[in-house]
């Protein structure tokens, strides 16, 4: 996957959990819980959605990493599965 692959990918698993969201309107550096007001479970199923759609678990020790969009791009990107 590409970085513009990622984070498409993440974009959609955000929009599953708030369509509201508007991809040109995420500061990638800002949380994304405060831009699009999810509370903690919907923040725990958009990350279940990162990995159905990207293949990479974010275990509870890494949620920090994952809090912007931008770290959530460069986790995925660093720890996507290898093409097969």
């Amino acid at each position: 996957m590409t970085t513009t692959e990622i984070r498409d990918a993440i974009f959609r698993a955000l929009r599953r959990i708030a369509p509201e969201a508007d991809a040109a309107t995420l500061d990638g550096a800002r949380p994304i819980r405060e831009q699009v007001d999810l509370d903690s479970m919907d923040f725990l199923n958009f990350l279940v959605g990162v990995h159905k759609e990207t293949g990479v678990d974010v275990p509870e020790e890494d949620y920090p990493k994952v809090a912007t969009l931008d770290g959530c791009v460069a986790y995925v990107e660093a720890r996507r599965p290898p093409r097969g």
